[in-house]
């Protein structure tokens, strides 16, 4: 998570009206463990399963 959060100033700056950053960043990780896509580790690691 801290490597895709590193991305939050960017994202901030190119989406200003968004004061939601991490929730929209952790939506479509979620959204790819529930696939199947990625695997949950632990708090704020994910890991790749294909």
């Amino acid at each position: 998570m801290a490597e895709v959060y590193g991305f939050e100033a960017r994202l901030a700056a190119l989406y200003p009206g968004n004061h939601n950053v991490r929730p929209w960043i952790r939506q479509p990780l979620q959204g790819l463990r529930d696939r199947g896509w990625l695997a949950f580790n632990r708090r704020g690691s994910y890991r790749r399963t294909t």
